[in-house]
């Protein structure tokens, strides 16, 4: 978010206002010094206070163009940072309009931008994207070689997210992506390393270890681990350099991910104490339990089962302590699987037990629930503990309504002919005639046009006088988006047909206290080779042999 300009302004509008003040305009000196009372809140931290000083100030209005799209910024900015998004969005739109009716092109570029990023949070990313190579546009027709590399960063994290997103459910491993995913991360790469370029070129440090640690990211979910780790060793290097204890902690988890997938395990523990390490002295406890997470797992590929309970259990303490659920559940798991290679089937029970009532409760995770119900079947009825007939019953319960829920997979789904919801009516989205479809679009489409148009009178805050009438006659603004602009929004539009389709279920919900970057999916595999040793053996006097070393994964291509 840009603030750096819009601050400038109100400091300026600071004198402004004295002078005002002092010539009886007691109304205008109001309004700056509401906007500069919500700027230092903001600044502070406090969002929600320094937002209904920012909302004050639109209420008394101003005449002074330049302040109000200054306040505009800082509201869009605050709302976006409160997780507000719609409202973000809505003062992102007023800054925009006021920048094209004033002529202010640069305000226009970071307008442009502020839209991106807030329409990238909301998963908007075809408009996010028209967004941002607005103002690339802007910002290289300018001369603008700051706003350019910001708006070459902001395109490049719409990309990244995008393919994030496409990603989430897929259960291919690491590397082994969809064409379309790895098109949306290769062009997420492409402007990351054109922004890199950029900062390099205008001496800019700071950016420059934030485009390493981003292209670390990337090359990470392309499976490209060795690239990734070369990013994120200069993102940690630019970390150092700047003191940047929270950069610096983010770049040793990162390390420790990419390491895991070149099965360099006693190396990702070293940078993951690192990362618990740092997590503590920044007293922050949810990266404290991912860091813990992580150690517990790798401990867990290293076959140091002990170690790893005592880092799962560190992460169940934190994740109950956060009421993170899904997490908790997790650490139940994992404790459940260290305690059966410990042959320790007792407590293994004890955790699997606590897994599935919190699997239960947070997730519709059948195919898990039935995989662990069946280990439950296992030990108790080969381990010498007496079987519960609860489990089994629970177990032959939860098949058939898993088996159910596969059936209706294959079924052929008929549309509901008296479906009441005009959003997703299949007569009007997916299937219109031809007319219809055409009639749809083009008043849609109308519609839309007239929300990019200069609307002052729609302008919250704003006084119009003698003094700014004159900046406010917009028909005759040489500075309107040209018909390519509108032609990408269209386009861009058009494809949001999509969005009002059914889509498949959300992969769950989301645990704080486990890392995205999760390779909960690498213990799986490495469990599962190793399920012919967990399966039903007599019981004998002898001791079984230690468990064999688990493979490591393939290299860099994954």
């Amino acid at each position: 978010m840009d603030n750096i300009d819009k601050n400038t302004v109100l400091e300026g509008a600071r004198k402004c206002s004295k002078r005002a003040y002092s010539s009886g305009l007691r109304m205008e000196a109001s309004c700056l010094e509401l906007a500069l009372e919500g700027e230092r809140l903001c600044k502070a931290g406090d969002f929600k206070g320094g937002t209904a000083f920012f909302e004050a100030a639109v209420q008394v209005g101003t005449e002074d163009l330049k302040t109000l799209s200054a306040i505009y910024s800082q509201l869009g900015n605050a709302y976006f940072y409160m997780k507000e998004y719609g409202k973000a969005l809505e003062y992102h739109r007023h800054d925009l309009t006021l920048a094209r009716t004033i002529g202010d092109r640069i305000g226009e570029g970071k307008a442009s931008g502020n839209l991106g990023n807030t329409l990238k949070v909301l998963g908007r990313f075809d408009e996010a994207t028209v967004c941002c190579q607005r103002h690339l546009d802007i910002s290289q027709e300018q001369g603008d070689k700051v706003g350019e590399a910001r708006a070459l960063y902001n395109i490049g994290n719409v990309f990244h997210a995008k393919g994030k997103q496409q990603l989430w459910g897929c259960t291919q491993d690491p590397g082994d992506l969809p064409p379309v995913v790895r098109d949306t991360l290769q062009r997420a790469t492409s402007f990351y390393e054109m922004n890199l370029c950029l900062v390099k070129e205008l001496g800019d440090r700071a950016a420059q270890g934030r485009a390493f640690g981003n292209l670390g990211n990337t090359h990470y979910l392309l499976g490209n681990f060795v690239e990734a780790i070369k990013f994120h060793r200069q993102r940690l290097s630019i970390a150092k350099e700047f003191g940047d204890k929270a950069a610096e902690r983010r770049a040793y988890s990162n390390l420790g991910n990419a390491l895991i997938f070149l099965g360099q395990f006693n190396t990702a523990t070293e940078y993951y104490r690192k990362t618990l390490q740092l997590s503590r002295q920044l007293k922050d406890q949810v990266m404290e339990a991912q860091a813990c997470y992580s150690l517990g797992n790798t401990y867990t590929l290293l076959q140091q089962y002990e170690r790893a309970i005592d880092y799962h259990l560190k992460h169940l303490l934190i994740a109950q302590e956060l009421t993170d659920r899904v997490g908790e559940g997790r650490a139940c798991w994992s404790l459940g699987n260290a305690y059966v290679s410990l042959r320790n089937h007792r407590q293994a029970l004890h955790y699997a037990r606590k897994y599935l009532d919190i699997s239960r409760e947070v997730t519709s995770d059948h195919l898990h629930c039935m995989h662990l119900l069946y280990h439950l079947a296992t030990m108790s009825l080969f381990q010498k503990l007496g079987r519960d007939p609860s489990d089994e019953d629970c177990f032959f319960d939860l098949l058939s309504k898993f088996q159910s829920s596969r059936m209706d997979d294959q079924r052929c789904h008929l549309d509901d002919p008296n479906e009441e919801n005009g959003e997703n009516d299949p007569t009007l989205i997916t299937s219109p005639q031809t007319e219809e479809l055409f009639d749809l679009i083009v008043s849609s489409q109308s519609r839309r046009l007239d929300d990019q148009r200069v609307s002052v009178s729609n302008l919250p805050g704003l006084r119009i006088t003698h003094n700014n009438l004159g900046h406010l006659c917009v028909d005759a603004d040489p500075q309107e988006p040209s018909d390519d602009f509108f032609n990408m929004l269209m386009k861009c539009q058009s494809s949001r047909i999509n969005d009002q389709r059914c889509s498949p279920p959300e992969g769950g919900p989301r645990a704080p206290t486990v890392p995205d970057e999760d390779f909960f999916s690498l213990i799986q595999r490495v469990q599962a080779k190793r399920m012919d040793e967990q399966r039903v053996h007599l019981p004998s006097d002898e001791q079984d042999g230690p468990d064999s070393d688990p493979e490591p994964p393939s290299g860099d291509s994954s």
